[in-house]
């Protein structure tokens, strides 16, 4: 049996969705700028745009295990901020200070879908202690909801579905393929974009509804 929800869902939220319904939606991915971040130069840029933000989307890509035993590291991290997506390959220690200070800044908010084993995973890589994460798959289930993967909170509230097909692609590549690019890109916008939906209707802690909020 189920807990009552902490929070109510709107009027045309559904708490589920079907494999039917999923399959019928149209396909969308992110379709603006991805850099690669590679030099300091490209470094400074893209800590800049990401500091003009509230809310970056954030994910992380590792390499897939396919032997009883095998762990990986993260490979790359990804942020999504209004204006392009950054894709940070971890192979580069240099991008660990950068990722320091995004995680531990008080002031951004930092959404994704289950990023506590991302965050236990990054850790071994760096240290940090992270604030202000948004985890929107528990904030989905406190509103009563089941399907909290981040495919089918696209497909609740945003209506359209996005593709799978990289996800088990060897994220620890030197060079990553174009399909790659737009699967980590993708992740990430809609991790940002899933926060500022349920927002809009309330359904973040200390978010109020849209009509609520000040002009």
């Amino acid at each position: 049996m189920n807990p009552t929800p902490e929070r109510e869902l709107p009027a045309g939220i559904a708490r589920s969705i079907s494999r039917e319904d999923l399959a019928n939606l149209t396909v969308n991915r992110y379709h603006g700028p991805v850099h690669l971040v590679s030099t300091s130069h490209e470094l400074a840029q893209a800590l800049a745009d990401i500091r003009q933000e509230r809310v970056t989307g954030f994910d992380t890509e590792t390499r897939p295990a396919f032997r009883k035993g095998e762990v990986y590291l993260p490979c790359l991290a990804q942020v999504a901020t209004a204006r392009a997506v950054y894709l940070f390959p971890l192979r580069h220690t240099e991008m660990f200070p950068a990722l320091t200070e995004l995680l531990t800044e008080a002031r951004l908010a930092k959404a994704g879908v289950a990023l506590a084993d991302d965050l236990r995973s990054l850790k071994k890589l760096f240290p940090f202690t992270e604030k202000h994460i948004v985890d929107l798959g528990l904030a989905a289930r406190r509103c009563g909801l089941e399907q909290t993967g981040v495919r089918n909170l696209a497909a609740i509230f945003l209506g359209f579905r996005i593709p799978k097909g990289a996800r088990t692609s060897n994220w620890a590549a030197p060079r990553l393929t174009e399909a790659q690019v737009t699967y980590a890109a993708t992740d990430a916008w809609v991790c940002r974009e899933l926060y500022l939906r349920m927002e809009s209707l309330g359904l973040l802690p200390s978010a109020r509804p849209a009509q609520d909020a000040p002009n």
